[in-house]
């Protein structure tokens, strides 16, 4: 393997990273190849490790390199399929008689949109660059219902482009980040694409426990990553209790008096436990993202992203440069579907008949003998024998659930995740094949 060093002719963040490229596409650095540590190579070049450091986040980005936290960094095997990693695992099979893995909406339960866009489409103004990023009527309806005073808003194509915009400027390659254990798989995609270390934190059933939570911050983690309701896959939602000791916490730990909180409501409209947000106690070091995609319909790819109006003047001015900001015509839809009297009711009644489907499942499961976590939100955590031969049985039957492995950022117990808002009016038979399935 060719010196790393020797490769570089400017020591700067991109000539070090234009160098290992070219070691990279000449076959001089392989797949699976180690990559010198950040100071290691920063002493050989003279430079500061922040140079370096900078230069491994542009690889990162570009998938050429990866960080296994204290393996080190690699170079990226090529992917034999376009599709992240862990996302995969969430992409559907087409021949299931009922997919139950994907964690998505009932769209029989999403508010009617024909109605609206008829409506928009008298006033909609789709000429112009030079208006503000949001609409001012959209903007102020989210200020007034925002779950803690904010300094600035703004609108993003969803949770996971909020998340991966506030990770893109707020993190360094290396960094090191808080997340559940369970958690969203494309979070841990997004971990390894901007090379960050994922610190996984156990749940109980009213959030992040305290003890492990307190010493994950020893770590000197650069972002905490929450879901405070519905969380998925489990269906925790956090309680008020919770996050007040989790935000006393995290105020008082000596390692993290620079830790930025990303808290995910991505069900909000749909979730039954109070809105609350650390955001209430820490009001400079928490960005609160709210998503409309489940409730109000996954193709219209809106949320809104809030907090100290320095990190989210960051984050837009960067995504200027990029889409530069979401459709005006998308944020006056979900400006009238938030307003239009009809349109809120569809939205409660989904509410409600998802809070139905999660209570029945668990009693259903339960009179099988298998005990789970009665949930909020979309999705159900099942306990399992063994998840292979759980989604083998079950697939003989028709029915597609997701393996819970590909949502552990540290090993946890076998589970599958299933999908509540789809199981309509089958859930006594689908618990029994279940429950059969959970013990195969």
């Amino acid at each position: 393997m060719k010196s790393v060093a020797l490769a570089v002719e400017h020591a700067t963040p991109h000539g070090i990273a234009t160098a290992v490229a070219r070691l990279i596409t000449s076959g001089d650095l392989a797949p699976g190849d180690r990559l010198p540590t950040v100071r290691v190579l920063a002493s050989e070049l003279g430079v500061s490790p922040a140079t370096v450091s900078h230069a491994w986040q542009t690889l990162s980005a570009t998938g050429l390199i990866v960080s296994r936290g204290r393996s080190g960094t690699i170079v990226r095997s090529v992917p034999r399929n376009w599709m992240p990693l862990r996302y995969r695992g969430l992409d559907g099979a087409t021949d299931a008689r009922l997919d139950l893995s994907r964690g998505t909406p009932d769209p029989e339960l999403l508010p009617a949109l024909g109605r609206i866009i008829a409506r928009v489409s008298v006033r909609a103004d789709t000429a112009s660059y030079q208006l503000k990023p949001d609409i001012p009527e959209l903007h102020d309806l989210l200020r007034e219902s925002w779950p803690a005073p904010v300094e600035s808003l703004t609108v993003t194509n969803g949770a996971l482009d909020a998340i991966d915009r506030a990770l893109g400027t707020i993190t360094r390659f290396g960094d090191r980040v808080i997340v559940e254990n369970p958690t969203f798989p494309p979070f841990i995609d997004l971990f390894e694409h901007y090379g960050l270390e994922a610190i996984g934190v156990d749940l109980d059933e009213s959030g992040m426990r305290p003890d492990k939570f307190s010493s994950a911050l020893g770590l000197s983690p650069a972002l905490i990553l929450m879901q405070p309701r519905a969380h998925n896959p489990t269906g925790i939602s956090m309680t008020l209790e919770r996050a007040d000791r989790l935000a006393s916490i995290l105020a008082r730990h000596p390692a993290a008096r620079h830790t930025i909180v990303i808290e995910d409501d991505h069900s909000a409209s749909i979730t039954n436990a109070p809105e609350l947000s650390l955001a209430t106690w820490l009001p400079d070091r928490v960005l609160h993202i709210r998503s409309f995609s489940k409730s109000h319909g996954p193709d219209l790819r809106i949320g809104a992203l809030g907090g100290p109006r320095e990190l989210i003047d960051r984050i837009v001015s960067r995504r200027l440069l990029g889409p530069g900001w979401t459709s005006r015509m998308t944020q006056a839809i979900l400006f009238e579907l938030l307003t239009d009297p009809e349109s809120v009711a569809q939205v409660d009644s989904a509410r409600v008949t998802y809070a139905e489907r999660q209570h029945r499942l668990a009693g259903a499961l339960g009179g099988h003998g298998i005990e789970i976590h009665v949930g909020d939100g979309l999705n159900a955590w099942v306990p399992v024998d063994d998840e292979r031969a759980t989604s083998v049985q079950l697939a003989a039957a028709g029915i597609r659930v997701a393996p819970g492995t590909p949502f552990f950022v540290a090993p946890g117990s076998p589970h599958v995740r299933v999908t509540i808002g789809l199981t309509g009016q089958d859930i006594s038979s689908i618990a029994t094949n279940l429950a059969a399935a959970a013990r195969a």
